[in-house]
């Protein structure tokens, strides 16, 4: 499996993913300081320093050559140019050709098909160019909003981890999706 660098932006029929960049903070911290963001995530609301940390790392975030190396895009609306989200694909197993794919929006811009619009991408790049078997999206399974955008992308729900991680001063448990190279294809027909 060879190195995945793509051309950047990454053109969708509405958007541009793109790199993140350091002078991106002013778009990203509303999103990453957001408690409706945070609300289904591992991290409570950022601080300013803590997206600027979170920020610079995602940075240097645009390339995969190996295991747990991933990409970290902006979702810019190309129309108006604003950053209204991130999403991400990693690379879990080179050797089981498995990887992950994630994203989050600013409450204002969520509900309009964009992360469903940038994960179909990630896909593509995970299946025609990283070649992978299997791709997942794990959700906290309050997160009904996130569960379908998954299934918009043809993925399946395959398991249903009951509180299996302790977040937030509660129990709380985790939904897996996932989608087959094949099952990609076809759900492309």
């Amino acid at each position: 499996m060879a190195a995945l660098a793509p051309a950047y932006p990454l053109r969708t029929e509405r958007l541009l993913l793109r790199p993140f960049r350091t002078d991106d903070f002013e778009a990203v911290f509303p999103i990453h300081s957001s408690a409706d963001v945070a609300r289904y995530l591992v991290w409570d609301p950022r601080t300013a320093a803590e997206v600027r940390e979170v920020l610079e790392r995602k940075t240097r975030s645009t390339r995969i050559a190996a295991d747990g190396d991933g990409l970290s895009l902006a979702i810019v609306v190309e129309a108006t140019g604003d950053l209204v989200g991130d999403c991400s694909l990693t690379l879990l197993s080179r050797a089981h050709r498995q990887g992950e794919i994630g994203f989050l929006l600013h409450p204002d811009h969520q509900g309009y098909g964009y992360a469903t619009e940038a994960a179909q991408v990630l896909l593509r790049l995970a299946f025609e160019d990283l070649a992978l078997h299997r791709v997942i999206g794990r959700l906290e399974a309050r997160n009904s909003a996130s569960a379908r955008v998954l299934e918009r992308l043809g993925m399946r729900r395959e398991a249903h981890l009951v509180e299996n991680e302790y977040i937030k001063g509660e129990w709380q448990s985790e939904i897996i999706y996932a989608i087959l190279d094949r099952e990609f294809r076809a759900f492309q027909e």
